[in-house]
Parts: C-alpha cells; structure tokens; sequence
C-alpha cells in the first residue's frame, strides 16, 4: 500500500528532476515556440478585428448615397481643365457663349461623377436607396455637410429603412463619430467603400495581403468611437484597473498585424525581384497598360494577346498584374502587363499597399494609358491618372496615350478625334486602330532598337536562319552554292549575336 501511496509522488518527483535537468538549449526552443503563438494569436485576433469592423459593411445592401461638391475645388477642377476645354472648343463658341459652356461642362462633370461613384456603390454590391446631392463652399469641419443637410439625411434613411450611408467624399475621424452618432445605420466614405471592393476583388493571395494592409491602415485612426467595448477597460483577468484598455489592445493587435503582412509583402517583393531578374537575363521590354478603371484596358490586353483575362465593366475588376508575351510588327518580342485601374480620390493606403503590384508600372520601358473616349470628363480622369503616375515616380516614361472605346462616339467626334496626332484612337472591341498601336510601341521602345544589317553564312547553320527568320523581317535572301546572302531588320540584340556573319562587303 505503501508504495502504491508513494508512486505518484515518486513520478512527480522524477518529472520535476527530469524538468530541471532539461538542456538550457530546449529551454530556449519552447520559449521561441510559445512567443511565436503568443504572436500568431495577435495576428489573428487583428485579423478577426478588422473583419468585425467592415462585415456590416459588406452584409448590409440597401444604402443612401451623398454626394457633395464644393464650389471651391469646382474652380481648381476648372482651371485645371479649362486649356484643354478652350483648345476644344475655340473654333465653335464665340465669346458670349463661353461662360455657358463652361458651366455645362462643370455640371457634366459632377453628373459623370455622381454617375461614377453610383457605379461604384454598385460594384460593391449596394442597391441604392437614393440619392442626395449638396453643394457648398467648403466642408463642415464637425459634418461635412452641416447640421441641415444631416437632419435631410437622417430623415430620407428613416424613410427608406436603408442600413448604410455612403459619402462621395473621405470622413476624418471625429466627422464620422458626429454623423455615427445620429444616424441608426453604419457610415461609409470613399475610401472604405474603394477598400471594399478591392477585397472583393481580390482573389491572390499577394492581392488580398495588400487590400488587408490598406484597411487596417486606414482603421487604425478610426477605432476610437467605434463602440462601448473598444473604449472600456477589459474584463479578463489581469486586465482590470488602470490597466491597457481595449483600445490600446486594438491597436497593439492590428500593429502586430500590420508588421506580419508587411514581412509577407515584402517576401513577395523579393520573389518578383528573382523572376524579374531572370527575366532580364534575357533583354525583352516590358510595356504597361495604365489608366483610369474601366476605361477597357483588360478588354484591350485580351484583344492584343489573346489572353482571356476577365472583362467586366464593373470598377477595379483587375487587381493582380497579368503577364503576356507579345510579337510586335518587327518580329520584336515584348511583355504586355496589365495594372490594376486609378480612380479619382485614390486612398494613399492603397498606392503604398498595391507597391508590389505596381512595380511593374515602375519597371516597364513604355507606358500605354488607355483612356475611355466616351467619357464626358476624359480630360479629368487624365490628370488623375497623371498624377498617380507622379507618385510613382514614373512621368519622364514614354507614354502612348490610347483612346479606347472609340467605337461609342458619334461621327462628328470620332472625325475630331482623328486630328489629335499625339493619341491614338482605337476600339478594343472591334478590333479596329491596332495595327497603328503596334507600330507606335515599336517605335516608342529605344533599349533595344530596331538595326538593319547584311549576312552571309552557311547553308548548314540552319538554326541562325531560322532564329533570324522568326525575330526579324528579312528584306533580301538569296543563295548561291552552299551560302545564304541575306538582309534582315530587327532588335539589336539579335542581330549582334550572330555579328560573326556579318557581310562586311554589302554594309560597306
């Protein structure tokens, strides 16, 4: 009996030995292990944190819009359009008329945009309620829209039993909490509304790392206000008393989070660093599609290389970069790389997010920016789309500029169209005005340019024939006994490689 009493003290005993006998080394390793859990719950709990923050919104459908404009961003927007309307425009007003067309193009410039931002709601899966329209000096610094204009909302959300509220225009902090506060809906701004849809759209998971930075991002500032429980103290144990409140943890969890997808990202970045440096190993240019979403870029990728991407007129359907070989008229051989789409008002979170993505925008030798023709405020989505490319430090490119949808313009402006020497009008569903782009991305591409030059080789060196014949055009051939005489145009860096075969005598 005795001994029955004593043996689990005994294997107590042993194991308490057998744990203080445990190699320093081991120690170490289970430290390691419990730190790296104790880091991955942090991450999941932020990423559970931030999906808690936004599945009101993707749940909720039925929403009012607001769409605000000032009259004193109105008269930037106009002076920063006003050359390019004049040079429309100069040859058909007379002077009595100018101020009218200016303010129907301002005023079809605030359709285009509420129409744009509708479009928007839709592609996230709204169903608008209505639709309120307010214009106004400048911003109310506690609303945005000012008291009167809040209680027309809050009455049109109570008749309409809407449960989401987006606003055409980025909410700061405290203007959010003040309108939270008196509506009985959830409250969405531009760039959340932006956020929603790319994560939608995001089916990578490099695409969906990149949408999960940029939200946390733009969360972290807004979590104060957020509701009672991230305000309070925590009730756990340890946690009670002047202790870390629920908001300091909130924020500690989504920091954490943040550091985890930003060593992801970055494991990312150094793996398309390796592809594209075996890319470059060998010397083929690379062009990038860039323009304002939906202006038909996917659609003219897919019409001039056949690669069956996704072609939706739905906003930011293209997320993740896609890569295609090319075959130029001069036999050259270029990568055709298309982007994901700019929009007006384009949250910073996501050009800083999408930088991954983007680097092939920074890498390419020539940009082609596709803009939709058909659309009344073309010159405005321009300089949008310009101004992106600024931030990525990216404007001394040589830039094609490309007039898509050509093909949905009445005759009188396709004809004007036509004497606008320095863009090139196609239509990617048609098919119509390629063959000129192609050349103009020849021409464009100076790394690698286009030499002529004469060859004389062997009739056994069948493979040079042939690797000329598929890279270039050959302009003269002829045979005589067992030579091949021949002229051929194309890159530099096929015709130096086979510079041993040189005619000197016909170049001369």
């Amino acid at each position: 009996m005795t001994s029955k009493k004593a043996s689990p003290e005994a294997a107590e005993q042993a194991a308490t030995e057998e744990t203080n006998a445990e190699p320093q080394s081991r120690r170490r390793r289970g430290k390691t292990v419990r730190r790296s859990l104790v880091e991955a719950s942090a991450a999941q709990d932020a990423a559970l944190l931030a999906r808690e923050l936004r599945t009101s919104q993707t749940q909720q459908e039925l929403a009012v819009i607001v769409v605000v404009e000032f009259t004193g961003e109105l008269r930037k927007r106009k002076q920063l359009t006003a050359a390019a309307r004049l040079a429309r425009t100069a040859a058909a007003v007379v002077a009595g008329e100018e101020d009218l067309t200016e303010y129907t193009a301002s005023t079809i410039d605030f359709d285009a945009g509420r129409a744009e931002f509708e479009e928007l709601a839709r592609s996230a899966g709204a169903t608008i309620a209505a639709t309120l329209v307010q214009r106004r000096q400048k911003p109310d610094p506690s609303s945005l829209v000012g008291q009167g204009k809040l209680d027309e909302i809050v009455g049109v959300v109570a008749s309409t039993n809407a449960s989401l509220v987006l606003f055409d225009h980025d909410l700061t902090p405290s203007q959010l909490r003040n309108i939270e506060a008196r509506l009985p809906c959830h409250v969405i701004d531009r760039s959340q509304l932006i956020l929603d849809i790319f994560a939608r759209h995001a089916k990578t998971s490099e695409g969906q790392l990149q949408v999960e930075l940029a939200q946390l991002e733009y969360q972290l500032p807004r979590l104060a206000g957020r509701g009672r429980a991230m305000s309070q103290l925590g009730g756990g144990i340890g946690t009670r008393g002047p202790g870390e409140t629920q908001l300091e943890t909130d924020r500690r969890k989504i920091n954490l989070r943040l550091d985890h997808i930003k060593s992801q990202l970055e494991a990312v970045r150094r793996i398309r660093q390796q592809q594209r440096q075996r890319r470059e190993a060998v010397p083929v240019p690379v062009v990038a599609l860039v323009g304002y979403t939906n202006a038909g870029k996917s659609t003219l990728f897919n019409a001039l290389t056949e690669a069956g991407v996704l072609e939706s007129a739905r906003m930011f359907a293209t997320l993740d970069p896609k890569l295609r070989q090319l075959q130029l008229p001069s036999r050259r051989k270029i990568l055709l790389s298309d982007t994901v789409g700019f929009i007006r008002n384009l949250p910073h979170t996501l050009v800083t997010s999408f930088r991954a993505t983007l680097e092939e925008v920074e890498r390419a030798e020539v940009l082609l920016h596709i803009q939709d023709a058909s659309s009344p405020i073309r010159e405005e989505q321009k300089l949008q789309v310009e101004k992106v490319l600024a931030e990525l430090s990216v404007s001394s490119k040589p830039v094609i500029q490309v007039l898509n949808k050509v093909d949905l313009l009445p005759p009188q402006e396709l004809a004007h169209l036509g004497g606008e020497r320095e863009a090139i009008p196609v239509s990617s569903l048609q098919h119509t005005g390629l063959e000129r782009l192609l050349l103009a991305i020849d021409a464009a591409l100076v790394a690698d340019p286009l030499i002529e030059a004469s060859f004389r080789l062997p009739q056994s060196e069948g493979a040079i024939l042939a690797s000329l014949e598929a890279g270039s055009i050959i302009e003269d051939k002829r045979f005589e006994g067992n030579l091949v005489y021949l002229r051929a145009r194309g890159p530099a860096s096929l015709i130096d490689r086979y510079r041993r075969f040189r005619d000197r005598q016909a170049t001369a």
